[in-house]
């Protein structure tokens, strides 16, 4: 295996600002040998392989190693330039079975825009298939000392896949080479000088290329064999709309039953003649049953990838069209589920046959999914399925857009999740969480300096920098949060005051969990909505008597750039865990010596690009005038007839604190048990006199189980629309209001994030009946959840209630991919 790694650098261009290498070894946890940016020269490298001596150890858990190297070798601090635009490539070798699941981890990398290819044996080499970006990308020997024998062969895959490659988050102006190579993986100049400033956003708009990759899945059983002349002819008017070439509009086609077989991938064809050519030959494939999930599944894993020729990485829309005459005999939800993670679109288009349920729940929106009696019938859907596509690239984007059979302008790409926010303005949220346990106090002076010296340099003000301090032992106190003070002089009082907390144990873990339900909050200052940076910066003094893994991880997710500082007595393991990259783990002797560290503590803060969790996915627009959505969702079960006149006074009061007139604030009230009525809409009372009136006419309903999952699904599906009043796709805020009085009978958890996915806040209040817990895991933020004794006493949390509104309904700007730069954002 080393062998073979030496031969595959000799291959490489490194020289500067060339290939870059890294190796890790991994069995039961995994080990950077070196990162890449570790050595500069090819001769340094080689001299490091040659030196590997193997690791041992066992379980192989190679899920684990596949994460490690995403989280700890893919990233700016360890020498990635993906945001340069530089191919991410990972090689992996594994000799056995994984112990640990290997398919979340592979996601990521995938997602991440990471091309993995694989090398294993008779006893992996399944396994690494399901690994690598494509079955064609992972190679198969009977042990490694027959490597060579692949050699040449994975070179020449790796050649063929570079070629394809293009700079999968371009951050300016400029086009890159057509074919990258093994000796030429560099990204090109015009990418390389562009500054990371506000412009670059809307430059970005220019740089993406009029283009869609659409795949047409042909349901191809024995069902439809009299309508199969019909379908074929909407697939060749479909595509007679289409600018087919190899630089604009790209077309696959896929035929299905029991299994499904492509008749031609996004890169066989690059003239239009072609491509009708081939629809007009189609002949039906026949067959059953109707496998409809893995078709989807075969789509993704086969057709919607750089060799077969997607774009994706590129930022060019993916559009899947399914056509189905049938209800599937397999599952769907998961692949579907899995095509709308990889930012596929798809619509689909059924017959009286086909369940509709089914191909709403398959399609981009339930809303996409067209129905006719009989595919002889497409003709009449055809211009709903182009105005529908047209809606989601309006959705996807930030800019109106048109699509198939119109003159398109240039479009930003549509993100996955895990984009960038671009920002003027030079701001961000700093925490500091001090270890104030009994092991600190002799350092603890050293630590309140460190602090007066770094808010020294930052710039305080309500629009500028924010701070907020908390220290912690066994429990965490805030003394300040990061809206309590306005200015520098405030702020550095408050540190100057700060007394040693004392304590034992040390719960780092709770510590950690704490600020992120608590302070890194909307209530509490925090601006992570609006795009501004996070930071937390963390000083500890020991190693935690909890767990931090989880902890660590929330933070991560919520987009918080933690930066750990431990001593002597502290767990640098555990530090590495906690902080957002292992390199952003800092140690001194003893925290006398934090001067020593405070310069690169700043540096790490300027080098990095912050990823923000994009709790806003929609496309918004600026507006001046504050205007936001409201939807009430009441209980209405048999659990809470005593108490509904109470929540409907309740209402009636929050209403009367809204501007509701034309343009401005609309409201919406839902009331549901076992099922879900709506009241009125959003658009339904344009006065607040007849919204008024609404709620007072409001009786209980009645009815039981309490089904509160669907009750989300359904004010998503039919109140949060267009149609319905709602104005999220021109910027308006969106916000639920749950009342709830027990617990859910059925499952909340995907609605409440489907509902997230769409930009909604939700604000859950609940009754001691009430399951704490799961209205936490229903609210945008765990602090959205309020809780009172019984619905009498809402007037107790009304204020609360308005303040939170009032923090979510601000003005949003346009988001945008492009890196954020942290070096623009910090002045020394």
């Amino acid at each position: 295996m080393r062998d073979f790694v030496q031969k595959l650098v000799e291959q490489f261009n490194t020289e500067a600002n060339r290939d870059r290498v890294s190796v890790v070894q991994y069995s039961r946890d995994a080990e950077a040998n070196f990162y890449l940016n570790s050595y500069t020269t090819k001769g340094e490298i080689l001299n490091s392989v040659r030196a590997l001596r193997h690791r041992g150890g066992r379980p192989l858990n190679t899920g684990a190693a596949l994460q490690y190297v995403r989280d700890n070798v893919f990233t700016a601090s360890a020498g990635s330039r993906r945001q340069e635009g530089v191919p991410q490539i990972l090689i992996l070798l594994s000799g056995g079975r994984s112990s640990d699941n290997v398919d979340v981890p592979a996601s990521a990398l995938k997602e991440s825009g990471i091309s993995i290819f694989g090398i294993g044996t008779r006893n992996s080499s399944r396994e690494v298939q399901r690994i690598a970006n494509d079955p064609t990308y992972a190679q198969s020997i009977n042990e490694f000392s027959d490597l060579p024998s692949v050699q040449q062969q994975f070179i020449s895959s790796l050649n063929n896949v570079l070629g394809e490659v293009k700079p999968m988050t371009p951050t300016g102006p400029g086009k890159t080479d057509s074919h990258t190579s093994l000796e030429d993986s560099r990204p090109s100049p015009s990418l390389q000088s562009v500054p990371c400033r506000l412009d670059a956003c809307t430059r970005l708009q220019t740089l993406i290329s009029d283009a869609e990759d659409v795949v047409f899945l042909l349901d191809g059983s024995d069902g439809t064999r009299s309508s199969f002349p019909a379908m074929r002819d909407f697939v060749e008017r479909l595509v007679e709309r289409l600018n087919v070439s190899e630089n604009r509009d790209r077309v696959s086609v896929v035929q299905y039953s029991r299994d499904p077989e492509a008749h031609f991938y996004l890169n066989t064809y690059s003239r239009k003649e072609d491509v009708l050519d081939t629809v007009r030959g189609l002949r039906h494939k026949g067959g059953r049953p109707l496998n409809t999930g893995a078709a989807l599944q075969y789509a993704r894993d086969s057709v919607f990838t750089a060799s077969s020729g997607s774009r994706r990485v590129e930022g060019v829309p993916q559009l899947l069209i399914l056509l189905s005459g049938g209800k599937s005999f397999d599952n769907v939800d998961t692949p579907a589920s899995s095509l709308k993670e990889l930012g596929v679109l798809i619509f689909a288009i059924g017959t009286r046959n086909s369940d509709s349920r089914e191909l709403q729940g398959i399609s981009h929106a339930p809303r996409y999914a067209l129905s006719v009696s009989d595919f002889a019938d497409l003709p009449s859907v055809q211009q709903q399925l182009f105005n529908n596509i047209d809606t989601v690239f309006v959705e996807g984007t930030s800019i109106p857009t048109t699509t198939i059979g119109k003159k398109k302008p240039n479009r930003l790409p549509l993100l996955p999740l895990g984009f960038y926010v671009c920002s003027d303005a030079q701001r961000r949220d700093v925490v500091f969480l001090l270890d104030g346990s009994d092991a600190t106090r002799n350092g603890f002076p050293a630590m309140k300096e460190f602090v007066q010296r770094m808010v020294d340099r930052l710039d305080i003000a309500e629009d500028r920098d924010r701070v907020s301090v908390v220290q912690y032992s066994r429990d965490a106190e805030v003394h300040f949060y990061l809206n309590t003070y306005t200015t520098k002089e405030d702020i550095l009082d408050g540190v100057r005051s700060l007394r040693h907390k004392g304590g034992r144990p040390l719960y780092t873990g709770a510590g950690l969990q704490y600020v992120r339900d608590n302070v890194f909050t909307a209530s509490s200052g925090s601006r992570r909505l609006e795009g501004v940076p996070q930071i937390l910066v963390l000083l500890s003094g020991g190693r935690s008597s909890d767990n931090v893994d989880a902890a660590a991880s929330s933070l991560k997710e919520l987009g918080v750039l933690t930066f750990g500082i431990g001593s002597r007595g502290s767990d640098s393991r555990e530090l590495q865990r906690i902080s957002y990259d292992p390199n952003y783990a800092l140690t001194v002797s003893d925290f006398s010596e934090l001067p020593n560290v405070q310069e690169q503590l700043l540096a790490s803060v300027k080098a990095v690009a912050i990823p923000v969790t994009p709790t806003l996915p929609t496309a918004t627009a600026e507006y001046t005038t504050p205007r936001k959505d409201v939807v009430f969702l009441l209980d209405g079960s048999d659990g809470t007839r005593n108490s509904f006149p109470a929540m409907r006074d309740f209402v009636q009061r929050v209403v009367e604190q809204f501007d509701i007139e034309a343009n401005k604030d609309r409201v919406s009230v839902v009331q549901y048990s076992r099922d879900a009525e709506v009241h009125f809409y959003l658009n339904s009372h344009t006065t607040k006199g007849e919204i008024l009136n609404s709620l007072r006419a409001l009786r209980h309903r009645g009815g039981r189980p309490l089904n509160t999952g669907a009750a989300l699904q359904y004010v998503r599906d039919n109140v949060f629309t267009a149609s319905s009043g709602s104005r999220r796709l021109e910027g308006v805020p969106q916000i639920l209001i749950l009342l709830s009085g027990g617990r859910s009978s059925d499952n909340v958890d995907a609605a409440a994030s489907s509902l997230k996915e769409l930009g909604v806040f939700t604000l859950g209040i609940g009754s001691r009946a009430s399951d704490s817990r799961e209205l936490q895991r229903i609210s945008t933020d765990p602090s959205y959840a309020l809780s009172v004794t019984d619905f009498s006493e809402l007037p107790n949390v009304q204020a609360q209630l308005l303040a939170s509104v009032q923090a979510v309904a601000v003005p949003v700007t346009p988001t945008s991919p492009t890196g954020m730069c942290m070096a623009e954002l910090y002045e020394s």
